[in-house]
């Protein structure tokens, strides 16, 4: 193992380097002279191998520094070990800035790292599309310059990050920012998308609120009957008109009930399978008796492929077959025909259910599964309607892989249909089988 540099080493050297001289000194004279040629060979020596070293370092640059003997050994190779020491912790340094960066581009969070005054240094790709940040382009730029919104600056400028700061973007994105210390005088901006959360809140208070108001109507009515009933005596006539409203009433709440229960256990149902074998014609007959005797003066015409059988679930296909019937009894005047389809074609097994009402508007139809949503609100109501039926098609036909289409203009009736993809089909086989 090779010595330590130390000055015993470098004196040893300058005796080695003198030596030669008191010898010649010894037999010649001028031993002055001797030493002095003697040394200054050993400071040119010394002086060559500092170019050799500065060479390397500056210019050359290369991992392996130049031989050395004497002194310069030691210092030469302690270079070079630290130059690996350093080569070797750059790597791991490497090593770790790019798993912390993996790691942040794996977030579901949009991450910016920026120093104490706001200029950013990092950020992962969903900042980048979330906030529409470029990297490495806006390296350096202060993070205010590139969210322009006087809430954002606010919050920057008070420091008081124990809370989060949610901002709606010009795109109508809701995000909600969190600001924490990072590293000395650098901090790290975790922003979220909360959009859909928002819309969730949004759709819930809606829908308390509309449960509220469906519940309210008939409540006040029976509220206002017993008071009436409890106070005075009512002649029979009026009293039987008030009990036949009145569990007119009660049944339009438990049909509220019903279809709020319907829709909650569809929307909750986990991955279905999918593999009971639904015997749609004998649903459609069933609902057939049912439809003319909802609506006794409409005309239902019934046109199905009778051995047109479906995998899938008999409880919410029989959900959304039978809401589409009865809505159209209950939005088409009486004496009109409603036709009821249901086909195989080339892609699947097709239902339809096209009356001759008064149609819907087209700025109505994107918005019909919507809970509680009417096109004509009073009609709705005093047909008994829920605002739900839709609602229940639209999630029951969704675990089957399909989607509910709708086609209307005003005067021209309307048509609600689905396509059962062909895989959910049962096979002329399967069928004899069962």
């Amino acid at each position: 193992m090779l010595e330590r540099l130390s000055w015993k080493r470098l004196a040893l050297e300058l005796a080695l380097c003198c030596l030669p001289a008191l010898l010649l000194s010894v037999f010649l004279g001028h031993l002055p002279w001797f030493l002095l040629a003697a040394v200054a060979g050993l400071l040119i020596w010394h002086f060559h191998n500092l170019l050799r070293l500065s060479w390397w370092l500056w210019v050359d640059r290369s991992m392996t520094p130049p031989p050395g003997r004497g002194s310069w050994a030691p210092l030469l190779y302690g270079l070079h070990q630290m130059q690996m020491r350093n080569k070797k912790r750059r790597r791991e340094l490497g090593s770790l800035i790019k798993r912390f960066r993996s790691g942040a581009e794996s977030l579901p969070d949009a991450v910016i790292l920026t120093t104490e005054e706001g200029a950013m240094f990092w950020c992962n790709g969903l900042a980048q599309q979330l906030l529409n940040l470029r990297w490495p382009d806006d390296n350096g730029q202060n993070i205010q310059n590139l969210l322009r919104y006087p809430e954002f600056s606010r919050y920057l400028k008070a420091r008081d990050f124990g809370r989060p700061l949610h901002l709606v973007l010009n795109n109508g994105r809701h995000i909600e920012f969190r600001v924490m210390p990072y590293s000395d005088r650098q901090r790290l901006m975790v922003a979220r998308d909360v959009t859909k959360m928002h819309q969730l809140e949004g759709a819930r208070r809606n829908f308390f609120a509309n449960v509220s108001h469906e519940l309210r109507t008939p409540i006040t009515v029976l509220q206002g009957y017993l008071e009436v009933m409890q106070d005075n005596e009512m002649p029979a006539a009026l009293r039987d008109k008030a009990f036949g409203t009145m569990r007119e009433q009660t049944q339009r709440m438990e049909g509220l009930v019903q279809q709020l229960l319907t829709l909650s256990r569809i929307e909750a149902a986990p991955a279905l399978s999918l593999t009971e074998e639904v015997d749609v014609p004998f649903i459609l007959r069933q609902l057939e008796c049912e439809a003319h005797t909802l609506g006794p003066q409409h005309r239902v015409h019934l046109d199905m492929d009778a051995s047109l059988k479906v995998y899938g679930s008999e409880e919410q296909l029989r959900s959304a077959i039978s809401n589409l019937i009865y809505n159209a009894v209950y939005h088409t005047p009486a004496g009109t025909e409603i036709t009821v389809s249901w086909q195989r074609t080339p892609h699947g097994a097709l239902f339809s259910v096209r009356d001759c009402g008064p149609g819907i508007a087209a700025r109505h139809i994107p918005r019909l599964t919507e809970r509680f949503y009417r096109v004509d609100k009073s009609r709705s109501r005093h047909n008994g309607g829920s605002g739900l039926g839709l609602a229940i098609v639209k999630h029951a036909l969704s675990h089957h892989d399909a989607r509910l289409d709708i086609e209307s203009a005003p005067g021209q009736g309307a048509c609600f249909s689905f396509l059962l993809p062909l895989r959910r089909i049962v096979a002329p086989s399967n069928r004899i089988a069962h």
